[in-house]
Order: C-alpha cells, then sequence, then structure tokens
C-alpha cells in the first residue's frame, strides 16, 4: 500500500485510517508491556465488574438487619462477616463500589469538562480573561483540599450529591491549569499561527487542532483523579458529610466500625481493604498512561 501511494502519488483511505489508529495502537502496545499498569487495569476492571453485578452476586441485600447474628466473624455463611446490625459486609462492600465508583467518575468528569473549558480559555486568549482565571485557581489551591470540600459539603448539606459537587469543585483548578500550560504550549505552534492568518475561526482552531492535541495530559490527569476522588469521597463519608444511613458508602462503613475495631476488626478491614485496592488500581494504571501518552516519559 505504501508502494502504490509513492508511485500514484495518492493516499488510500485505508491508509489514512492506518496512519490515524497507528499512535494509539503503539501505545495500547507500550501499555501492555508495563506489568503494573496491567495489574492496575486488571483491578479498576474487577470493582467496575462487581459494581455492576453487584444485585446479582452479592448473597443478601445490604439492607437486611438481622440483630441476632451481630459480630459474625467471617464464615461460609458471611465471607466477609456482619457488622453491629448483624448486615452481610460482602454485601455492603459490593454494593458501596457502586458508590465509590459513581462518585469518582462523575465528580472527575465534571471537574475535567469545567476545568477543561477554562483552561482553554485561560490559555487561549490570555489577557485579562488568563488573569481572572487564574486568580480563581489560585484561591481555590490556596485551601487544603478536603477543607475546602467540607465547607463546600457543610454550606450545601450532607448528602452523596453534594458531596460529589464538593470533589468537583476541588478538583477544577487541576484540570484548568494543566490544559492552560498545555494550550499555551500548542498555540505557540506554526500551524496554529497559519490557521489565524488565514482567517480561521477561534472556535474551530480551538476545537478542531488545540484541543484534540492537549487531550492525552487530560486522560492521565482524570485517571489519577479518579483515586483521589475516592478518597475524598470516603473522607467525607467516614466524618459524616457524605452518604446518609443505611446507604453502604465504603468511608461511612469505616466510620461506623471505629468503635469496634479491636473485638470486631474485620467491619473496619474489608471496606479499607476495598478503598485501597481500588485507589491502587487506579493509580498504577495512571502512572503506566503517563509513561506510554507523555513523551517526557518515553525513552
Amino acid at each position: 500500500m505504501a508502494e502504490l501511494a509513492k508511485h500514484t502519488g495518492k493516499v488510500p483511505p485505508q491508509m489514512v485510517e492506518e496512519d490515524v489508529a497507528s499512535p494509539w495502537k503503539e501505545a495500547w502496545h507500550s501499555f501492555r508491556k508495563n506489568r503494573l499498569a496491567l495489574i492496575g487495569l486488571f483491578i479498576v476492571l474487577f470493582f467496575i465488574a462487581i459494581a455492576a453485578l453487584a444485585p446479582y452476586i452479592a448473597p443478601y441485600s445490604f439492607r437486611d438487619q438481622v440483630l441476632a447474628d451481630r459480630f459474625l466473624p467471617p464464615s461460609g455463611k458471611h465471607w466477609f462477616g456482619t457488622d453491629d446490625f448483624g448486615r452481610d459486609i460482602l454485601s455492603r462492600v459490593l454494593y458501596g463500589a457502586r458508590i465509590s465508583l459513581w462518585v469518582g467518575f462523575f465528580s472527575v468528569l465534571a471537574s475535567a469538562i469545567i476545568g477543561t473549558f477554562l483552561g482553554v480559555i485561560a490559555g487561549y486568549y490570555g489577557r485579562w480573561v488568563d488573569g481572572l482565571i487564574s486568580r480563581v485557581f489560585d484561591i481555590l489551591l490556596a485551601f487544603p483540599s478536603i477543607l475546602l470540600a467540607i465547607a463546600i459539603v457543610a454550606i450545601l448539606g450532607p448528602s452523596l450529591r453534594n458531596a460529589l459537587i464538593a470533589i468537583a469543585v476541588i478538583n477544577i483548578p487541576n484540570f484548568g491549569r494543566l490544559v492552560r500550560s498545555k494550550v499555551l504550549s500548542v498555540k505557540q505552534e506554526e500551524y496554529i499561527m497559519s490557521a489565524k492568518a488565514v482567517g480561521m475561526k477561534d472556535s474551530r482552531i480551538l476545537f478542531r487542532h488545540i484541543l484534540p492535541n492537549s487531550i492525552t495530559p487530560i486522560i492521565v490527569q482524570a485517571t489519577l483523579a479518579i483515586a483521589t476522588a475516592i478518597i475524598e469521597a470516603a473522607a467525607l463519608g467516614f466524618l459524616g458529610l457524605g452518604a446518609r444511613p443505611p446507604e453502604p458508602e465504603w468511608g461511612r462503613m469505616l466510620a461506623d466500625s471505629k468503635n469496634y475495631l479491636m473485638h470486631a476488626p474485620w467491619t473496619l478491614f474489608f471496606p479499607g481493604m476495598a478503598i485501597m485496592l481500588t485507589v491502587l488500581g487506579f493509580n498504577l494504571m495512571g502512572d503506566g498512561l503517563r509513561d506510554v501518552l507523555d513523551p517526557k516519559m518515553k525513552n
């Protein structure tokens, strides 16, 4: 096919498709060579699967209370034991994956969309627009993220939805500053200058040229941000500012179990392990994506 293009001077459509797809194929091949990244991907897919299949694989309802079965240790009947209300911990951990992943995905999706939009505007137009948006980012970053999240939830009221909003807000500056720096670099390229010279509209330049060339760091940042968002959701739940009882959110389960650590450690161990493994999976996968998609990380 390459010889055909060479002799005829024409590029077949199949060759164009192969050229477009080849960077992503190359990235996938490089990603597969990273064993830790593959482990992270497996962990993430595992928790996504149990979250999706929770109603079908959970042995009990997460709401079922059997007071006669309080604090039963792990056994064949209750693999992860039971809590202070006699609820099956395995079932609650499985359903809790739904809540944690839901908060993680959608809070990061919202912060990525808003942060990317603000970052593109600030980086492309500069001047007072850049100054205004950058100062907003600086103000948000001046507060410790968890304290800012607590303040937002305290204002809006404790609930899972408001916790998601708070986590989305505190992550906006991270995406915004990342995209702004990338746009400042890309807009100096010759093809952008040429597009401006021929009178191409700003919207077309932004969405057809600048944003596609800024997408890889956004993907990496989003993957790592999901891990952070899960921890922040668990922290808010632990403080009683996230999901409300009897919702089986992992952070809330830790808060409910902390008083029984000495005589029923399994009530704390399994939700804690779920948080740790999920965050580890996203971090390993994010590190692998950064190594593959960031040219500076390639040898």
